[in-house]
């Protein structure tokens, strides 16, 4: 089986993430112009719950086989590796077959008490079906990633997304003219055709890497081998139940936000037809362009779990220092300039995605922390790789708690509305990644020099500053070329700037340009 560095790895899932980031945001743009943000709003409003209902089913199952097996690898124990692979795929599959049972009988009850808008039922039934196919999935991309192999999960995602794009628009407009609610239900029935490609696409690998993995030497009989799978199951439920703990938390938060969103905006005096189509706004709209820019960052982090434990099961603090920099200084040069452009071109992104500059308003809002949002990930998985979870948890769950209690005191004011949602998860956002930033530097003694952080700023105020001058300046009458070239003069400065302030080396251009190659050929 193939085995990738840490850079090297991280390359492979950044170039999927990527084109994954670009290729999802066609139906992102064109669904919107097919079923409205009412529809939208449908679409969304179910992934709430089922989002509680994976993390329950999958939870840390993935990182702790990440971990265990990366371990495994560090020990040459190929039985031990198979062993917690089938220990993993047992759990998950009856974990899921179970929720799924109960969200398809309760689908009625929590359509029209939990979800506030009934007319989500169809969408919630045609996506209940995705819990195993999701789950059975993750148990396989964290079995790659704890190889150390991150081509299957590169691939799987970019077949995926490719499916989703055209099922997602086929089945929505074929559904379309029997109503709104209908067009939802077929988008979701085109995600889950997606998921069914991509797990296809890890059988694949899976029954490829059989052929080149080492010979497994002669299974133990009797108690041992029991004993040696209920082992395995303990050591995943150590680390998979804290770290489900503390997802747990983020999907209830989740689940309780749009819950809390609706109702606010309800005593504001919004009617259910406009709220819902704010949510699907916020949810379907903003939240995606916020996060396009974290495709670095996630492939870090997926990175980061096995790379961090097989240097933690060696003691080497070094490795774990240097790979921990590395991720936090990438995270933050890269997203910069994406969070200076979400800023100042705010209505214009809206406009000529959506169709709807209105909305940018929140997209303005957000920006300035989508920083901590691309900074936090790295964070957040360092902690689990290095066997603190329960420091993930808690952080996760004071931001929560805070988070919820803005929301509704916020959104209820019909002078804020959706606005005061969007600074209660601002709020939310700053204050879990600053927590989790002290919990490593007292884990670690952990520290980056304070300069890094006043040149990043000044280059992003700079090419902020350049990018705005070239948008609203009436060089020409077409807006889209204002548009295009405020974007392009932004990115080349920031480019510039970093390279004046020497936050990237010579050295770090030289070295990318090297994996480039080698990840071309």
């Amino acid at each position: 089986m193939t085995k990738q560095s840490f850079i090297r790895g991280t390359m492979i899932l950044l170039a999927a993430g990527i084109l994954n980031r670009i290729l999802g945001f066609i139906p992102r743009i064109t669904l919107p112009r097919v079923i409205g943000a009412e529809g939208i709003g449908l679409y969304h409003m179910g992934w709430p719950f089922l989002s509680v209902i994976l993390t329950i089913v999958i939870g840390g199952i993935p990182i702790a086989i990440a971990k265990l097996i990366a371990e495994a690898e560090a020990e040459r124990n190929e039985t031990r590796v198979r062993s917690i692979l089938r220990v993993s795929l047992f759990l998950t599959i009856g974990l899921s077959l179970l929720f799924t049972a109960v969200c398809v009988v309760g689908a009625s009850w929590i359509t029209s008490h939990l979800l506030t808008d009934s007319r989500v039922y169809y969408t919630f039934l045609c996506m209940s079906p995705m819990i195993p196919i999701i789950g059975i999935s993750a148990v396989y991309r964290g079995y790659f990633q704890g190889r150390q192999n991150m081509i299957p999960t590169a691939t799987s995602q970019i077949v995926e997304t490719l499916i989703r794009i055209v099922m997602v628009l086929v089945c929505s407009y074929i559904m379309l003219p029997y109503g709104i609610e209908f067009a939802a239900a077929g988008a979701m029935v085109g995600v889950m055709a997606g998921e069914i490609g991509g797990l296809f696409v890890l059988a694949i690998h899976y029954k490829q890497s059989k052929k080149t993995a080492p010979t497994l030497a002669k299974a133990q009989i009797g108690t041992n081998k029991t004993n040696g799978r209920l082992s395995n199951l303990r050591r995943i439920l150590r680390i998979s139940i804290p770290v489900t703990g503390s997802k747990l938390i983020g999907a209830g938060s989740y689940l309780l936000e749009s819950i809390l969103i609706a109702q606010s905006l309800a005593i504001a005096g919004i009617s259910t037809s406009i709220a819902t189509a704010q949510y699907g706004a916020l949810q379907g709209m903003i939240i995606p362009i916020i996060l396009l820019p974290s495709a670095l960052t996630m492939s870090l982090s997926v990175s980061l779990v096995p790379s961090l434990s097989e240097a933690l099961a060696r003691k080497d603090m070094k490795t774990i220092h240097m790979r921990l920099h590395q991720s936090l200084r990438l995270a933050l040069v890269t997203g910069a300039p994406f969070a200076v452009l979400m800023f100042v071109l705010a209505e214009p992104i809206c406009a000529y995605m959506y169709n709807q500059p209105d909305v940018g308003v929140m997209l303005k809002m957000m920006a300035p922390v989508a920083l901590f949002i691309y900074f936090q990930a790295p964070l957040q998985s360092a902690l689990q790789a290095l066997n603190k979870p329960g420091a993930a948890l808690i952080n996760t769950l004071i931001g929560s708690t805070i988070k919820l209690i803005l929301i509704y005191w916020l959104a209820s004011k019909p002078e804020m509305g959706i606005r005061g949602a969007v600074f209660a998860i601002n709020v939310n956002i700053v204050l879990v990644t600053l927590l989790h930033w002290n919990s490593i530097v007292r884990l670690l003694k952990f520290r980056m020099e304070g300069i890094d952080f006043v040149k990043i700023t000044a280059a992003m105020a700079l090419s902020g500053f350049c990018s705005y001058v070239v948008m609203y300046t009436p060089w020409s009458s077409v807006g889209w070329l204002r548009f295009t070239v405020s974007c392009l003069i932004g990115l080349i400065m920031y480019l510039l700037f970093i390279v004046l302030f020497r936050l990237i080396s010579q050295n770090d251009i030289t070295r990318l340009l090297k994996i480039g190659k080698k990840f071309i050929r």
